[in-house]
């Protein structure tokens, strides 16, 4: 990827992933197949990243697009984007509210977002008025069902709610959407093989270690280095065993 400065990572919060680190790297390339499967949608468009966190995926839209305006809250990360991502034009400001004219930009990215949002729907309609017609969200988000299973509350302590398909394509909708994609994210062929290597589940097997607060095993952590973006697949099917829901929603031509 080009067009990076070297410059000191973000801290790991548990609040986002971030790149070129070892133990990180099977939520950074899970979080990053999002990007990598609908970046053809932003080629030669005026995007929008909502929620753009460390900027690694602005980076990448960076590649295709005309133009890319990034919008973080949080004060770190927007320095940390400019610093290191100097082709994305980094504005601090809230979601809620989107500091942007109306009809303004062609698509609004918004991957592993709106799980931490307290007023998803507002949110929502903040993206619908700000995309010129005819253009397009683009989002992602964990699936409830897989992701805090047989809960009312997240397991994510950042999390304030989870969805599962059927909810999020109603929220899109009331918000004044077409969902034109649904999809979600699963393990390819070698992380299946992984999830039998490690006892069923590689997440599993992360999360028990990072809890232990103890060194990882050096297999596991080679293994969870490996872990390529290509080792996951979007797909339509099945979607309720999905890891992530993955979205595209498009506002009407006539709005």
């Amino acid at each position: 990827m080009s067009e990076a400065v070297p410059v000191d990572p973000l801290p790991l919060t548990g609040e986002r992933t971030v790149p070129g680190i070892p133990e990180e790297n099977y939520w950074f390339r899970r979080h990053e197949i999002a990007y990598a499967r609908l970046l053809d949608r932003c080629a030669g468009r005026v995007v929008l990243e909502a929620g753009s966190g460390e900027g690694y995926g602005a980076n990448m839209i960076a590649e295709v697009a005309a133009r890319v305006i990034g919008l973080d809250y949080d004060a770190s990360a927007v320095d940390h984007v400019r610093a290191a991502y100097p082709r994305v034009e980094m504005i601090q400001g809230n979601l809620a509210e989107l500091p942007f004219e109306d009809a303004s930009v062609d698509v609004v990215v918004n991957f592993q977002v709106i799980e931490h949002l307290w007023d998803q729907a507002q949110f929502l309609r903040e993206c619908l008025r700000v995309l010129r017609p005819g253009g397009a969200l683009l989002i992602s988000t964990p699936n409830r069902i897989t992701f805090s299973p047989g809960r009312d509350t997240p397991l994510n302590p950042f999390h304030t709610r989870e969805l599962d398909a059927a909810e999020l394509s109603e929220l899109l909708e009331q918000a004044g959407f077409r969902v034109e994609l649904m999809s979600g994210v699963h393990h390819g062929p070698e992380l299946i093989a992984l999830d039998a290597k490690w006892g069923g589940s590689i997440i599993d097997a992360q999360i028990e270690r990072a809890l232990a607060g103890e060194p990882w095993p050096a297999e596991l952590a080679a293994d969870v280095a490996a872990v390529r973006t290509d080792d996951f697949v979007l797909r339509t099917d099945d979607i309720d065993a999905s890891l992530d829901l993955v979205a595209v929603a498009v506002k009407s031509e006539d709005r």
